[in-house]
């Protein structure tokens, strides 16, 4: 085979190509009360009180764990205390096994982490003492409900059990694409996170495209409506609801190569391509932004060999950590790049093989231009 570069390889040898949402990480939070001036004014308005105190938040806090214990024993569903160290997805997996039905909850975990929470502390002045109310951090217990929805699939929600209640969604939009193939009735080939082929890849990507915010958003206002919750009747007519940002997200664009040879070469260009990438100069390249040697981070690209499998590194701060690899087995698509809230796009080519089944994701593709 003649020596190509990347982009001949992807443009001559690519059968198959799919661009879509992998993995979402979002944060629900209840935008007026992020502050402490927020929470003095709820405990007013809504708890009645006249002296602000985190005190007098702590009987709302019991009644939504009672809610969620009653909800556990109510729906026959395990409650699952997770021990340190102990995988939670592993757990997961087993339960999903287990699952028969259409859509439910498949257990409730339980462990005990750090939150930022409000905390009273007492200040003086010339009249005397007084409370004042701070942000602070707590290791608090955290409720994660494990669940299958019929047009999600599986997914979580980690409630906070201490005021301000915050909660998290963890979502995946492979998931939610394979299951709308399978209502439509269009053949495909899956990954275990991905599409490996399909005789229709156009009409793949249309459906592919249509995952957007307000699809995200009306399956976690769903189950929202399903499960416990912190805030009553009253609080969320009064404006005291639930919305939803972005804490990590992961975008996947899969390219599956024609033959093992094609798959080999890929790889090699990749690294060869990209051994610098981690030198600011590079990097700068692809953030779109003047990074020099005065700018704090680590930046740097790490080529590993196990065995007689190479592996490329890339990692930009703490914001993007992006891997191109090869592995044994059937193919899968790779773990795109994860992205924090400071980043706000990413792109991640992964070559899948459909002979060997490896596959390799340069980071190439990734990219960042503003801020969420």
């Amino acid at each position: 085979m003649i020596r190509k570069n990347v982009a001949e390889i992807l443009d001559h040898h690519v059968t198959f190509e799919l661009e879509a949402i992998d993995r979402m990480y979002l944060n629900a939070y209840v935008p007026s009360l992020q502050t402490g001036g927020g929470f003095v004014y709820f405990l007013k308005t809504q708890v009645g009180v006249r002296v602000p105190s985190t005190v007098m938040i702590a009987p709302m806090s019991h009644r939504f764990v009672e809610a969620i214990e009653r909800f556990v024993k109510t729906e026959g569903v395990d409650l699952v205390t997770f021990t340190k160290g102990q995988r939670k997805d592993d757990v997961a997996k087993k339960y999903l096994a287990d699952f028969q039905g259409d859509e439910g909850v498949l257990f409730v975990g339980k462990a005990q982490e750090k939150a930022s929470v409000f905390r009273t502390e007492k200040r003086r002045d010339a009249r005397g003492t007084y409370p004042w109310i701070i942000r602070s951090t707590a290791p608090v217990n955290h409720y994660y409900v494990y669940l299958v929805d019929r047009d999600f699939g599986p997914l979580f929600i980690k409630f906070c059990t201490y005021f301000p209640y915050a909660a998290k969604v963890c979502l995946n939009g492979h998931e939610w694409l394979k299951r709308q193939l399978t209502r439509r009735g269009i053949s495909y080939e899956p990954l275990d996170n991905g599409i490996r082929s399909t005789d229709d890849a156009a009409r793949v990507q249309a459906i592919a495209n249509q995952l957007d915010a307000a699809t995200i958003d009306a399956v976690v206002r769903k189950w929202f409506r399903r499960l416990p919750h912190p805030f009553t009747r009253a609080h969320r007519a009064a404006g005291y609801r639930y919305q939803l940002s972005i804490l990590q997200a992961e975008f996947a664009l899969t390219q599956v190569l024609d033959r093992p040879l094609t798959r080999r070469c890929f790889f090699e260009e990749v690294i060869r391509e990209n051994l610098d990438i981690g030198r600011p100069d590079q990097m700068q390249l692809i953030f779109d932004r003047r990074v020099t040697r005065r700018t704090p981070g680590r930046f740097r690209t790490r080529v590993l060999t196990e065995g007689v499998v190479p592996s490329l590194h890339v990692q930009y701060k703490k914001s993007l950590r992006s891997s191109s690899t090869t592995k044994k087995g059937r193919p899968f698509a790779p773990k795109p790049p994860s992205m924090t809230p400071m980043t706000s796009r990413s792109v991640v080519r992964s070559a899948i093989c459909p002979h060997c089944g490896r596959s390799a994701s340069p980071p190439t593709g990734a990219s960042c231009a503003s801020n969420i």
